[in-house]
């Protein structure tokens, strides 16, 4: 066993697991009991956990032992249980290891868990050096007992606490490497004050096998933890964020961070220097899954690479390899807008579900009638299988003759699947792209489908980009500009807004010329985004949904999360039959198209339904006119 250890710390890419808090916790465990005590009392319920992080792809599991310390068992009178619960925890982690291997032949280890003693050490507060010493070590004995393979010490507040967990391994279980991850504030800093390449030094010189950050407020500091930690230590990194803040929903605690998003964060945090990676709390085996798919992928992208560069021969990228695109005026109509400071007009137009696409054809034509200037076509919204979006966006412009935005997802492909799809838009004519990071798959009619991932809106408008500089994903010469319209899409009514924001200034960093939001029904969050991208701020076309009930409303906010405020729900529940309630719906669409227009420059309004007309209604045209 010693050799499969030292694979942990040798400088693979490991996986650990998710959070057991949070799922005890969503099996009806309440919040105030000792979940340490379940090792004893229900065990097969903490058996599941493990399981079904094994299950989906964790290498590393944990025991549940996170608070069996003495000090943390004292709050549940239970503090001569230290022993009996770290031998019960290790005992059902090491069963459910062995099951799954007899059963798919897997390898995987048990980590045990080793917590923060939650109580002030000296000198601010009344526990001395040594008495945290001790009962680390007393924790530790027990584990190492119970048969783990290593220890895992996590979210230590200070790194006196970590130094002191180093101290009680080398005392208590000399035979067994340890692992020690910090928690840091949203300054990414330890909550002593100490510094991320303070602490990274300070472990690293005492014997750490392992050092990194976990809990925190999540992916975005955890990833700056670890950027910052690999400039001034060698020693393999952990890096194992909660899945965002808690946002409260209906009185419950909810972390609304999504399994694509920790699978983004996987990438970025193995490209950083993170050796092994993992969720805390809030993470769930989904979560898990997701992130071992992008390890999948990064291990795919290494191989291609490597073969890349044995079987071609080496070019060196120069400026004459790396052209430059047409100024955005001459790229498409959508581009001379924009670069002229017009007002644009667009509709969403969905793709069908069959193969029959003369409704929306029909639908094209009758909005460029009015003088609409540009059909979106979404890819496959909300994870539905639909035609194909490319297919209908060229026979938009070759049957109907109106201009297309072709929206874009990193759902469904790989890198390589990308550039392929991209390189055929540009040789078939479609000129303007908006790239998206796409819904999951669970959120459709086929919730077991494949989720890819392999980057996400931010890697994919870089891509575009690169491409638009004549380079494939290679940084190879492919003879000329694609010349695309970059666009990317905004959200100014997500819950989370302070990294909605830092990630719409990515997205101009990588290469965004217009943005483009989700439906806005609330003008005041429209206008405080704005103001909140004012450095880096590209055009912003607004997105207009014209409801068509009250039940549409409430779809918007349970099911969409975007922000509806409460007058719209009095308005649209005083209808009193469908017409009513469409007509208020379009009433409402027009007074937001008017509120936002100075504030924008242009809008794009969906045809809920296929109700083309309704489009055409809110944004005020006429055939006359036209």
């Amino acid at each position: 066993m010693t050799v499969a250890i030292d694979r942990l710390f040798g400088g693979s890419t490991i996986l650990c697991d998710g959070a057991m808090g949070t799922m005890l916790y969503s099996n009806g465990v309440f919040i105030n009991r000792c979940y340490d005590e379940l090792n004893v009392s229900q065990p097969e319920t903490v058996r599941a956990v493990h399981e079904q992080y094994l299950q989906a792809g964790a290498e590393v599991i944990e025991t549940n032992t996170f608070g069996a310390n003495a000090f943390r068992l004292d709050h549940h009178g239970l503090r001569d249980k230290v022993r009996e619960f770290n031998l019960a925890g290790a005992a059902i982690a090491r069963a459910t290891v062995e099951a799954m291997r007899e059963k798919q032949g897997s390898e995987a280890f048990v980590a045990g868990a080793v917590g923060s003693l939650g109580v002030r050490l000296e000198p601010v507060g009344k526990v001395t050096l040594a008495e945290a010493r001790a009962a680390f070590a007393e924790q530790m004995a027990a584990l190492a007992e119970g048969g783990v393979d290593l220890l895992i010490a996590e979210t230590l507040m200070s790194v006196d606490e970590a130094e002191q967990a180093v101290l009680a391994a080398r005392e208590a279980a000399p035979q067994l490497k340890i692992a020690v991850m910090m928690t840091v504030n949203e300054d990414g800093n330890c909550l002593d004050g100490n510094t991320p390449e303070d602490a990274a030094k300070r472990l690293t010189e005492i014997g750490a096998d392992a050092i990194g950050c976990n809990c925190s407020s999540g992916p975005t500091i955890v990833l700056s933890v670890i950027e910052r930690m690999r400039k001034v230590t060698k020693v393999p990194l952990v890096a194992m964020p909660n899945a965002g803040l808690p946002t409260s929903v209906e009185g419950r605690h909810i972390y609304l961070t999504s399994p694509e998003y920790m699978a983004s964060f996987t990438r970025k945090a193995v490209r950083a220097g993170a050796n092994w990676v993992g969720g805390c709390c809030g993470t769930t085996p989904a979560h898990i899954r997701a992130m071992r798919g992008a390890l999948r992928a990064l291990d795919a992208q290494r191989t291609a690479e490597a073969t890349a560069k044995v079987a071609a021969p080496v070019v060196e990228i120069t400026s004459e390899h790396r052209v430059e695109p047409k100024p955005l005026r001459e790229r498409s109509g959508i581009g001379r807008m924009i670069a002229d400071g017009e007002f644009v007009t667009m509709v969403e137009i969905v793709p069908p579900k069959g193969f029959d696409c003369s409704k929306e054809l029909a639908g094209a034509a009758l909005l460029k009638k009015y003088g609409v200037r540009a059909i979106n076509i979404p890819d496959s919204p909300r994870a539905s299988a639909r035609m194909s979006n490319q297919s209908l966006c060229v026979q938009i412009e070759q049957k109907v003759g109106i201009e297309t935005i072709l929206h874009y997802t990193c759902r469904d492909r790989n890198i390589l699947s990308m550039q392929s799809d991209l390189l055929g838009a540009a040789s078939i004519g479609l000129k303007n792209i908006l790239c998206l990071t796409g819904d999951p798959p669970k959120m459709g009619n086929y919730p077991n489908a494949t989720a890819v991932f392999d980057v996400d809106a931010i890697g994919l408008t870089k891509m575009v980009q690169d491409l638009n500089h004549g380079l494939d994903i290679g940084k190879n010469p492919i003879g000329g500009s694609t010349g695309f319209t970059i666009s990317v899409a905004a959200n100014p009514g997500v819950a989370d807004i302070d990294n909605e924001v830092r990630r719409f200034e990515y997205k101009v960093a990588a290469g965004a010329e217009f943005a483009i939001t989700q439906p806005v029904f609330d003008q005041r969050l429209l206008e405080q985004f704005l103001r909140r991208i004012e450095v880096f701020r590209i055009p912003v076309i607004a997105g207009i949904w014209p409801l068509t009930s009250l039940r549409n409303a409430e779809f918007m906010k349970n099911d969409l999360k975007l922000s509806v405020p409460d007058e719209i729900f009095t308005r649209m529940g005083a209808a009193a039959s469908k017409e009513a309630a469409l007509a208020e719906g379009l009433k409402i669409a027009r007074e937001m198209l008017e509120g936002v227009r100075s504030e924008v420059q242009g809008v794009q309004v969906s045809a809920p339904f296929n109700k083309f007309l309704a489009a055409v209604e809110v944004l005020g045209l006429s055939e006359e006119a036209a």
